[in-house]
């Protein structure tokens, strides 16, 4: 832990982060947990219309900060936030969490993709399956496509049924002067991912007509960005997760929908580091969410 692999590119290469999967490939759900180190400051930036969320509110603009252990995505919907109870369980036999009277309370945001009408819907994943997933954690390169809350996340429903793809889970890291900026993400979009021109010029009309039943097809990519470089004010990480959800909007289209529950967290593991250029942590953090979206089509 600390240490980085010359040969990873995942999320992992931030120091200190460790990602575990907990898949049912057969149900297509899972879970997938982002261990953290602490110290630690975190945002969340939410801009699809229909999110499932969890304790997202310590990450308020009005709330003291507090260092978050973990980040929990998952399939299963709104059921699925309860594999976050297994993750604080499991983190607190380690002693981790925020001091109080009456011991450490962890710290772990959730958010949710919907997955019921993919597979098995009768499959959620629980605390379980959470707790399975922090026990697997790895600081090694993190596998991608049909893995943990990735397992059962589809594509391009705008086009109809016919039109709907596998999609997964990706992720993308780098270095930027010395700090490393990484980026997981979970796809499971009402759009589709921009090859070439936005538009079809032959054929303008396309995504302006009516869209077949959405209410049907509920979506939600979910992102998270890491980095260590020296960033500890809240509202410079907001411009980071902005960044962020308009790498979403430039490789899928359409995004940010009703339909979708798009949620963005930002966390900087770099409080004590000497401070960053923001913005080429926030162009860094555009290039890792876009190519993690790339990654997880090309690997579903």
């Amino acid at each position: 832990m600390g240490k980085r692999r010359v040969d990873n590119t995942t999320i992992t290469l931030v120091p200190g982060v460790e990602v575990g999967h907990k898949t049912y490939a057969d149900a297509m759900t899972g879970v997938t947990v982002i261990a953290l180190p602490t110290p630690n400051v975190g945002v969340v930036d939410v801009r699809g219309g229909g999110p499932g969320t969890r304790e997202t509110g310590v990450l308020g603009d009005a709330i003291k900060p507090v260092p978050v252990d973990a980040i929990v995505f998952s399939g299963g919907s709104a059921f699925g936030l309860g594999s976050a109870d297994g993750v604080m369980a499991e983190l607190e036999r380690l002693g981790r969490g925020v001091p109080t009277p009456g011991g450490n309370v962890p710290i772990v945001p959730a958010a949710i993709i919907f997955d019921l009408a993919v597979g098995d819907g009768t499959v959620r994943p629980g605390p379980e399956d959470g707790a399975a997933a922090f026990r697997a954690r790895s600081s090694d390169p993190v596998p991608m496509g049909s893995v943990g809350a990735g397992a059962g996340a589809t594509m391009n429903k705008w086009a109809g049924l016919a039109g709907i793809r596998k999609a997964g889970i990706g992720t993308f890291a780098m270095d930027i002067g010395g700090s490393a900026v990484g980026a997981l993400v979970v796809l499971n979009a009402v759009g589709t991912l921009v090859q070439g021109e936005l538009y079809d010029r032959d054929n303008p009309s396309i995504g302006l007509e009516s869209a077949f039943a959405l209410d049907i097809a509920q979506n939600t990519t979910l992102m998270c960005v890491v980095t260590n470089a020296g960033i500890s004010d809240r509202n410079e990480l907001r411009r980071i997760a902005i960044r962020a959800h308009d790498a979403l909007g430039a490789t899928i289209v359409p995004a940010h929908t009703r339909y979708d529950g798009d949620t963005a967290f930002v966390i900087s593991t770099g409080t004590h580091a000497p401070q960053a250029d923001i913005d080429v942590v926030a162009e860094a953090a555009f290039r890792c969410v876009a190519e993690s979206i790339r990654l997880a089509v090309e690997n579903a």
